[in-house]
């Protein structure tokens, strides 16, 4: 896939309206609505306050929770159009509906340098299921199309993808960064490259592994994921986490890093447990884990193994946690990595999700080199899958 896509700055948008698609996909307290974390939406700011000082008429839209089409008032954007005024320091004209007269009243009636902010995109069929008329009733809204939602990059909807069919799209600075770090990090790595994975399940990082095989120096493996290789090793794994289904595949792995030369490591200790609970007492295993013990956590020597491997790297991609870190006696092997990406040197990139939270938790963010704001739409980029939003952006 081509990552070197156009961005806002390679268009003249001075005095133009301009869709902006941002993923104001925020948290919210279920009693009272309040949005309980905005870094979402402060992500945003930077492409935002571009479009202003140029003097653009800024038309932003972003999803909120999964209404499926149905107007659903616990869903509204008003909070988020609230919290961007705050912290835009004017006003943000709300809209009602997404392209109902509304919408289309004040849209039509934006002046350069002011920003409106369509209701929540998924209270309309039309925008999951990619409908053409919906995407065209946004797009006649606008001149120009800027995307600037990674995590919503991965699925073809209408204003990801469809828009633009109708106008010329570019990236704001949020996918251009994603775009220039991820890519950069897959196609012309600093080496030794290693890709650290981890997380509950092999069968959502098979992709993942597949085309990290084709790159990578050394692959490390953790978290639930780990057992399903090391019973397929031979190894006896007693009630941890297993996929039978996927051992095949687990060798089929463990045979392709050996022919490609690719360092492969796994756990050789784990943190066990009788039940999958926070009060469990952690029990030391090495090799085999007895019967009535499941896995949690990678073991001390395990920990020193990776750590090691991640030293020594140029580049790092993390994506998973290496155990059960929501549960204290469980969380070190995650820590611990944490820090050794902290601490490496290296270009570090964590992928969304799980891995993001526990960098932010343990209070690493702030020596991470990129932390990707998507979670499926960073596993599917590690993957090497052409992503319909990021597709359909002009080439440079």
């Amino acid at each position: 896939m081509n990552y070197n896509k156009k961005t806002v700055t390679d268009l003249d948008v001075k005095g133009k309206k301009v869709l902006l698609r941002c993923d104001f996909n925020v948290p919210q307290d279920k009693t009272t609505h309040a949005i309980t974390d905005d870094k979402r939406i402060r992500a945003a700011l930077p492409t935002i306050q571009y479009l202003l000082d140029q003097n653009a008429a800024v038309i932003a839209c972003s999803h909120l929770g999964k209404p499926k089409g149905q107007v659903k008032p616990e869903l509204t954007l008003a909070p988020v159009a609230q919290r961007l005024s705050e912290l835009l320091g004017r006003e943000v004209i709300f809209a009602a509906d997404t392209i109902g007269p509304d919408a289309q009243v004040k849209a039509a009636a934006l002046k350069p340098g002011q920003i409106l902010l369509l209701e929540n995109l998924r209270f309309d069929i039309g925008e999951e299921k990619n409908h053409p008329e919906f995407a065209k009733a946004l797009a006649d809204m606008a001149e120009i199309y800027v995307s600037d939602a990674f995590g919503t990059v991965h699925r073809a909807h209408a204003s990801t993808a469809g828009v633009a069919a109708y106008l010329p799209a570019v990236s704001g600075f949020l996918i251009q960064k994603e775009l220039e770090i991820m890519g950069g990090a897959l196609n012309d790595p600093k080496r030794p490259f290693v890709a650290v994975l981890g997380g509950a399940k092999v069968s959502d990082k098979i992709g993942v592994i597949n085309n990290l095989l084709e790159k990578a120096d050394t692959i490390i493996i953790g978290g639930g994921m780990a057992y399903t290789f090391k019973k397929a090793q031979g190894y006896a794994i007693g009630t941890s986490l297993l996929e039978e289904d996927k051992i095949g595949y687990a060798k089929e792995m463990i045979a392709k890093a050996e022919a490609k030369d690719v360092k492969f490591l796994l756990p050789t200790d784990n943190l066990c447990a009788k039940e999958f609970s926070k009060d469990s007492e952690p029990v030391l295993v090495e090799g085999d884990i007895p019967e009535g013990l499941m896995g949690m956590d990678i073991g001390p020597k395990t920990v020193e193994d990776f750590c090691t491997a991640v030293k020594g790297a140029g580049t790092v991609v993390w994506n998973g946690p290496m155990g059960v870190f929501e549960f204290p006696a469980f969380a070190e092997g995650t820590r611990a990595m944490a820090k050794a990406l902290a601490e490496s040197g290296a270009i570090t990139i964590v992928g969304g999700g799980d891995s993001a939270a526990a960098v932010e938790q343990l209070g690493f963010a702030d020596k991470i080199t990129h932390i990707s704001t998507g979670g499926g739409a960073s596993l599917e980029f590690l993957e090497g899958l052409e992503l319909p939003g990021v597709a359909c952006l002009l080439d440079k």
